[in-house]
């Protein structure tokens, strides 16, 4: 929800505490069973004041999904931007930024995840025609990946959900603080996936040397970064 005219920085910063917290809090209770009270209580103000900064309940999970799928997005066309890349290179760019994604959001992702289907109309149909743009992503690199002979022909449907699944689930047992990093779990990730996927000509056994290069530019492919969010 834009700024509305005459307001400053502090109306801002305020609005987007009172999502941070919404979001905890329809994490540990569920958006359907938090009232507009109870995000009031948490954040401070009387239902008069919130409305003010949010307008209405349901533009509070309007912005948490954003939060999750926007920044995504974004980085995730960047990375298929890089059309000299091989497409296996990019499928583990694609890995490692998704990870870090839900490691720096963990409570908004457990919204996103279970609170969508409470959005209506045009909201809901905005935020699916966002995910079917992210699974064509991850689908358009595999296909490409099997065209240039990298991994063998399978399913592309069967393989795009192979890849997301193993990703999505990630954010119901991580501990962003725990001993398994974004990066390492993208390794295991990938080596487990891609070995079951590529071709006998390929070789992966490079593939973290050329993922090691690509960090040095890690502006191609993180979303924006962001303090940790609590462990469920």
């Amino acid at each position: 929800m834009p700024r509305p005219p005459g307001h400053g920085p502090g109306y801002e910063i305020k609005r987007q505490e009172i999502i941070d917290k919404a979001a905890a809090l329809f994490a540990k209770k569920g958006y359907a069973a938090t009232g507009i009270a109870e995000v009031g209580e948490v954040v401070g103000l009387a239902r008069g004041a919130l409305y003010y900064y949010i307008g209405s309940k349901e533009n509070l999970l309007v912005e948490i999904q954003n939060r999750v799928m926007e920044p995504m997005l974004a980085a995730a066309h960047r990375i298929v931007g890089l059309e000299e890349e091989d497409p296996v290179l990019q499928l583990r760019m694609i890995s490692q930024m998704l990870l870090e994604h839900i490691m720096m959001w963990l409570d908004h992702i457990w919204v996103y995840e279970h609170d969508y289907r409470n959005l209506r109309g045009a909201n809901r149909k905005r935020l699916l025609e966002q995910r079917r743009e992210f699974e064509d992503i991850v689908q358009t690199l595999l296909v490409a990946a099997m065209e240039n002979g990298s991994f063998r022909k399978v399913d592309p449907r069967l393989a795009t959900l192979q890849f997301l699944n193993l990703h999505n689930h990630t954010y119901q047992w991580v501990n962003p603080r725990g001993e398994w990093n974004a990066d390492r779990l993208a390794r295991e990730y990938c080596a487990t996936l891609f070995s079951g996927f590529r071709s006998p000509e390929y070789r992966i056994d490079d593939l973290e040397e050329r993922m090691g290069e690509i960090l040095e530019n890690r502006k191609t492919f993180t979303t924006a970064p962001r303090k940790l969010t609590r462990k469920r």
